[in-house]
């Protein structure tokens, strides 16, 4: 194990998060060799990066992150799963059919049935619903998570990506069925500030979950590599972009990028590269518990969790990164996960 400080911690919906987690969104697939995998999570968990945030859908294909992780307890972690919060969610395609997707009971038990196989273990530590269904009663949705709590499958319930009227809601209809939602997942950077934006009853989703005592565990804090140094000076043919993945180069539009030039500059003048004043950004609110980063390799993560060392920003930092702390349309999951 790596002599590395401990990471900080935040406690919110009855778990203690580190303030960095590891998303296994990216490079868990199959196009990723399994031993930079191996190597990235081992190093991930000896710097005290002890949540591994997994869904069903994260590869290509379905549940091959989770079984990659499954690999990893049963050799590598063998033994240390009590030291670990591990996450999983139902919500996109794994796989055909009508019952492949979205929010129904029948999917969820047995998608969550299906990565606990692949996991290797008895239960999670959060199981969360991806996205809202308008075509489920939330009491069905809810419902599936609550039975999920009760049978020992899963420790905590989570949502992940519903606005903050729905998350009323699902907080309404939890409570009915004396279920406890610990935790939320939104999407939250610098370029996609969605999760401050008023409701139906004037609260954010930051305010109705900092209400409700639930974790905010923000993933794509570097906007899908935006605020990575990757695209300051174009597209580079082995980036994402390029590759067709989740950043769309068509977001790449010259206002985006000289505002993450501007971020850029404030950061090397604070001492900082632009990742850590990013992800230094989305921790200012007490309200975030944690911020999901998706290092494709160690010394990128290294250079993610050395954002927690540094000083807090200054009220001259933030006043300068206002004005670029801007919308770029990124947000993918607002539409499509949320009806409102």
């Amino acid at each position: 194990m790596l002599d590395a400080p401990e990471l900080p911690h935040r406690n919110a919906g009855g778990l203690s998060w580190p303030v960095v987690s590891l998303g296994l969104w990216q490079n868990f697939g199959a196009t990723t060799p399994f031993e930079d995998q191996r190597r990235l999570v081992l190093h991930a968990v000896d710097r005290g990066v002890v949540h591994l945030d997994l869904a069903n859908n994260y590869g290509p294909p379905p549940f091959a992150a989770e079984e990659s992780v499954g690999r990893l307890l049963a050799r590598d972690l063998r033994g240390r799963r009590d030291e670990l919060l591990i996450t999983t969610k139902a919500g996109y395609r794994a796989w055909p059919g009508p019952y492949g997707e979205h929010g129904s009971a029948k999917y969820l038990r047995a998608s969550l049935d299906e990565s606990l196989r692949r996991l290797g273990l008895d239960s999670v530590d959060v199981f969360y619903s991806h996205r809202f269904d308008p075509t489920t009663p939330l009491e069905e949705t809810l419902g599936a998570l609550d039975r999920a709590v009760r049978s020992g499958k899963a420790r905590h319930a989570g949502i992940s990506s519903y606005s903050a009227d729905r998350t009323v809601e699902a907080l309404e209809v939890a409570r009915s069925l004396g279920l406890r939602l610990a935790v939320h997942q939104p999407a939250y950077s610098l370029l996609n500030r969605w999760v401050e934006q008023p409701g139906d009853d004037g609260r954010s989703l930051l305010d109705v979950a900092g209400d409700a005592g639930m974790a905010v565990v923000a993933f794509s804090p570097l906007a899908q590599g935006m605020l990575s140094t990757r695209y300051l000076h174009g597209v580079p043919a082995d980036s994402r972009a390029a590759r067709g993945g989740p950043l769309r180069t068509e977001w790449l539009t010259d206002e985006a990028l000289d505002h993450v030039r501007a971020l850029d500059a404030i950061a090397g003048a604070g001492g900082r590269t632009l990742p850590q004043l990013a992800l230094a950004w989305v921790l200012r609110d007490p309200r975030v518990t944690s911020v999901l980063v998706g290092a494709r390799t160690t010394a990128q993560l290294d250079e993610n969790l050395a954002a927690v060392a540094l000083p807090p920003l200054t009220a001259d930092e933030l006043a300068a990164i206002e004005p670029h702390a801007v919308d770029a349309g990124i947000n993918l999951w607002g539409v499509r996960s949320s009806d409102r």
